[in-house]
């Protein structure tokens, strides 16, 4: 064969356009997790010779060009890769031989993402490769720009032969990657006992924690990688380790549903009763986020007094998170229903909050309300009465179960003073809800009773109740305000003074009809008057509170206000005829 010399080699080369078309390699690297196609030469980039003669598996001519142009084995590319890089990542052993004993102190060059050829030779799987460099003095302990060493990249590839010759080279089996990850960790995740086996075999430490302490064990149950759990244990792992948040094996296997890993932890001996630095037990987590058959697994091994000193119970995270199914299992193994919030965690939200029945309906839970309710949840526990929740959430649904329940329609919002219902205040927007919540026997009679009558109201009082863009204040980040936000009132606001506000003028026509419907004859203050005058649209409701009520109408609220409000919510049920139910209901 002709023997080139480096100059017409290169004619040749540039002749053939000098592009790589070997890039299928490379891009197999990015496939199994290698660094990114950036790192590593474009299809279209120029190349040297020798790189063109590597890529092309071109043994003579690498050698050839060795002899006559030694000095080209060293020149880097843009990415800092020399042709060591590229001979390792093409799995090209015999061109590899030939640079390295040209250059046997370039096996340990790194790129400008410091890779080294035995990083790039693992990555790619190619043993032999990785084998050669290795038997000329490879470090196996460099790592590259994010930390991966090559026994760590052979852990990720699970490529044993690879992680076996590795070790055999002296590789440091418990060096740490990218935030103090071993390779036992990753072993571990991908749940390879084989690869467990042999770290261990070479020394690897049991229970090594990474920069947040997670071990080993702990990444095994939050993966709820059975096989690699039971192996940890068997080989004397702590089950009982926590993290920096103080979280152990067993609450990452309740929190993210391992039924199996929550069992064999507890079978050897697992804490269910060690709290993490938020206080919380792993009963507290399957709670919160909805695993009912690890709950039912840890309730019998939770103590009592464990769960009071957490200062919240797992029946309410299972309300805050609307886990009805866990909420009926805490309930079915003896959860009191009406266990109240620790006084330090209540003071955390505005309305002083305490119960879980009050949490579900706060979070639009209305089926964890309904499974609470029907355990006896009371309705009188909390500062702020559940009903003004539910009518702040806007949910019929929740409000009518309530109703259903014996809820005060007529509560009020204990930090405002006020003398008619807070549920007018928190239905301004939603005139449906009020509707329902008139029907079930609110008190519109006591929004037209105004101290000062036909009168002129005092224009330095003002409204009590906070106004903030298009919404009365009564809210604060979602709760209702808390019982000491402010100095209490001289006195109650009045629905008159409460209707005249800038916020909610804009509403008094329509909401004054419809209180209108729920009483007989009234006698409107001037302010009502006043706030009626100011629009021509409001005038026939003007008209409507001015004139005689009809019999029919004053009729039917007569024998309302004679039933009273508790049998009005069985009005539906009662053995009337369908017409005198429809007309007592407001239907007709």
């Amino acid at each position: 064969m002709t023997k080139f010399s480096y100059s017409e080699y290169l004619s040749q080369f540039r002749n053939a356009g000098g592009k790589c078309s070997n890039v299928l390699s490379r891009l197999r690297g990015d496939r199994r997790g290698g660094d990114s196609q950036s790192d590593v030469t474009s299809e279209t980039e120029d190349v040297e010779p020798v790189v063109f003669a590597i890529r092309r598996g071109d043994v003579k001519a690498v050698n050839d060009l060795a002899t006559s142009a030694p000095l080209s084995l060293l020149k880097e590319n843009k990415d800092g890769w020399i042709p060591l890089h590229d001979a390792a990542f093409c799995g090209q052993m015999e061109c590899l031989k030939i640079l390295l004993r040209v250059h046997p102190g370039s096996v340990d060059k790194r790129t400008l993402q410091e890779q080294t050829a035995l990083l790039l030779a693992v990555s790619c799987e190619h043993l032999s490769c990785v084998r050669c460099l290795l038997e000329t003095g490879a470090d196996p302990d460099i790592s590259s720009k994010n930390k991966e060493t090559p026994l760590y990249k052979a852990c990720v590839l699970e490529n044993v032969d690879m992680v076996s010759l590795i070790l055999s080279y002296g590789a440091t089996v418990n060096q740490r990657c990218g935030q103090g990850w071993t390779a036992l960790h990753e072993a571990v995740s991908i749940n390879n006992i084989e690869i467990c086996e042999i770290l261990i075999r070479a020394g690897a430490a049991i229970n090594p924690p990474n920069t947040y302490s997670i071990t080993p064990l702990i990444a095994a149950a939050q993966r709820g990688q059975m096989r690699a759990l039971c192996y940890l244990i068997g080989k004397g792992a702590d089950v009982n380790m926590q993290t920096c948040d103080g979280v152990t094996a067993l609450h990452e296997a309740s929190k993210n549903g391992h039924r199996e890993s929550v069992a064999v932890l507890l079978t050897k001996n697992a804490d269910a009763n060690k709290p993490a630095n938020s206080g919380l037990l792993p009963l507290h987590v399957a709670a919160q986020y909805g695993h009912h058959e690890i709950v039912s697994l840890l309730v019998s091994v939770t103590s009592r007094a464990r769960l009071r000193h957490s200062c919240i119970s797992p029946l309410h995270l299972a309300a805050e998170y609307n886990r009805h199914t866990v909420a009926a299992v805490l309930l079915k193994t003896g959860a009191d229903v009406n266990v109240t919030l620790a006084n330090s965690r209540s003071m955390q939200y505005a309305d002083r909050r305490a119960t879980a029945l009050y949490f579900a309906i706060a979070n639009g839970s209305t089926k964890t309300a309904e499974v609470l309710l029907n355990a006896g949840a009371s309705l009188s526990l909390d500062p702020v009465s559940p009903l003004l929740m539910a009518v702040r959430q806007g949910c019929v649904s929740t409000v009518s179960l309530l109703l259903e329940r014996g809820a005060d329609v007529n509560a009020r919002i204990p930090s405002h003073a006020t003398t008619f219902p807070a549920v007018v205040v928190l239905c301004m927007n939603n005139l449906p809800l009020l509707k329902c919540l008139l029907n079930n026997g609110c008190d519109a009679l006591s929004c037209f009773t105004c101290t000062y009558g036909c009168a002129a109201h005092p224009t330095s009082g003002g409204s009590h109740i906070r106004t903030a863009g298009s919404n009365v204040c009564v809210l604060q980040n979602d709760n209702l305000l808390p019982l000491n936000c402010s100095e209490p009132p001289e006195r109650a606001t009045q629905f008159c003074e409460w209707i005249s506000t800038s916020v909610m003028c804009e509403w008094a026509g329509p909401i004054i009809d419809l209180l209108l419907e729920h009483v007989g004859h009234v006698q409107r203050c001037s302010k009502l008057t006043e706030l009626l005058d100011s629009r021509e649209e409001w005038l026939a409701v003007k008209r409507k509170s001015s004139s005689p009520r009809p019999l029919l109408h004053l009729c039917r609220f007569r024998i309302r206000t004679q039933m009273g409000r508790h049998r009005l919510k069985s009005l539906p049920s009662l053995p009337l005829p369908d017409r005198l139910i429809r007309y007592l209901s407001l239907a007709d």
